[in-house]
């Protein structure tokens, strides 16, 4: 599947990395890979039309603190996203350096977790995942953190502009061994949150239309209580309309976690994608443009895993240079950052060894493709929409993604292959605030800018 490309990133240092993010760091209209720097430099690497080259200034570097997780969104909604750097010094509980959440105004990035008014709510528990929220459907974004050996935590912009921690307030603020999150309109129309845990069961929190939230993991058959998450990814794996979850358990059975109908699971994962591993990042993408998205599982340690929808079933297909088994995989993240419709695929590996980052992509083919990407209505990236494509005689469905399981956060791009069918019937996209476009017969091939209307 998998062709190594990683002689096209120019700054590639051999370090400890963790997770990665895809968003505009430097606001020219494309995207960016941000990899975050263990006790290193974070990179901020860019598309040049020929190679990757770090474009971090001092303050994106941060090589002081110790990054592990990302994720990027538009907080304050100025058209902007606006990324917050996740920090750990520590495995559980209190830590000594708090986290950035960075914001570019004027020519120059700040931390607003450094303004005066701001440091009393600053994150000082050690971290594992953070994502975007959008949970009142306004188009200003959240960001929700999950800690381990403390409470979780959103944090959003009050009536003043100051930071502030809304958890408390509506739901949201359990305590546990947090390790991932996934943000999306899961089992209701507006953006839930999905929160893998070790040590204790899942949490699954549906939006309950105010803004605020009830957990209903139990309910919903996807507790897991005795194994311990990792990475996740969402996918409609069976083509029925609803998402379904996948996710790796940390040297416990893999899940494939699918929905029959709003707000009920059933376990319904592949023998041999169930296999135990020592699994970090999942992803759920088309690499081929074949139409159908493969699973991917990034192991430290042990061999890479794909999975493809062949045949009517999920089977292990080959991996080709993407296998890796002496790969301390840590993070992966996927973008089509050379525009040619083919995504490509960049693993971070680092923890037990430093080890230069890795980047795939897949041979060329003839299968038609449509990437589309909705905006907010002040411009920025819509995540947590949802698109459903129709071509032939099926309908794909995908999120923007606003925080991908463990540490890493996608591309906000809808990337749809469409195999040998070039026509499209329809694009149809819904807005987390419930407004929807539907577009007709739009051309293939292209990336398509969706305003909100």
């Amino acid at each position: 599947m998998f062709t190594n490309k990683t002689s096209l990133i120019l700054d590639n240092p051999s370090q400890l990395n963790y997770g990665v993010a895809v968003t505009d760091v430097d606001q020219d209209g494309a995207f960016e890979i941000y990899v975050a720097g263990f006790g290193f430099r974070n990179l901020v690497l860019k598309w040049n039309g020929a190679r990757f080259v770090d474009i971090a200034d001092p303050m994106l570097a941060d090589k002081q603190r110790q990054a592990i997780g990302l994720a990027a969104c538009d907080l304050d909604g100025d058209g902007n996203e606006e990324i917050y750097i996740l920090n750990t010094d520590t495995f559980g509980g209190t830590k000594r350096f708090g986290d950035r959440l960075l914001d570019y105004a004027d020519g120059e990035w700040t931390d607003l977790f450094m303004v005066p008014v701001n440091q009393g709510v600053a994150n000082l528990v050690a971290g594992r995942s953070v994502a975007c929220v959008d949970r009142k459907g306004s188009g200003s974004y959240g960001f929700i953190v999950a800690n381990y050996g403390g409470p979780l935590r959103l944090y959003e912009l009050d009536e003043d502009g100051f930071l502030e921690d809304v958890a408390p307030q509506i739901g949201l603020n359990l305590v546990t061994g947090g390790r991932s999150l996934l943000s999306l309109p899961l089992v209701s129309d507006a953006m839930d949150i999905f929160a893998g845990n070790e040590l204790g069961p899942n949490f699954l929190f549906v939006n309950q239309g105010d803004g605020t939230f009830r957990e209903i993991a139990a309910q919903a058959g996807i507790s897991d209580q005795y194994e311990h998450v990792r990475g996740v990814a969402v996918l409609d794996s069976n083509s029925n309309g609803y998402f379904d979850l996948v996710y790796g358990n940390w040297e416990g059975t893999h899940r494939m976690f699918v929905q029959e109908k709003p707000g009920l699971f059933s376990n319904c994962t592949p023998h041999k994608m169930s296999a135990p591993s020592k699994i970090r990042t999942v992803l759920a993408a088309d690499f081929d443009n074949d139409g159908y998205e493969e699973i991917f599982f990034n192991n430290m340690g042990q061999p890479n895993r794909l999975f493809g929808w062949r045949d009517g079933e999920w089977k292990p297909i080959d991996l080709g240079d993407a296998l890796e088994p002496s790969g301390m995989g840590t993070g992966a993240a996927y973008g089509d950052f050379d525009g040619d419709g083919r995504l490509e695929l960049l693993v971070s590996h680092g923890e037990s060894a430093m080890q230069p980052l890795t980047l795939y992509h897949t041979p060329r083919n003839d299968n038609s493709w449509l990437r589309v990407l909705p905006l907010t209505a002040s411009g920025a990236p819509a995540r947590g929409a949802v698109v459903r494509l129709a071509s032939g005689n099926r309908t794909q469905m995908r999120v923007i993604d606003a925080g991908s399981g463990y540490l890493c956060q996608m591309e906000p791009v809808a990337h749809f292959g469409l195999g040998n069918n070039s026509d499209v019937v329809f694009v149809e996209i819904r807005w987390p605030d419930g407004v929807e476009v539907r577009l007709e017969q739009p051309s293939t091939g292209t990336l398509l800018k969706v305003p909100h209307p």
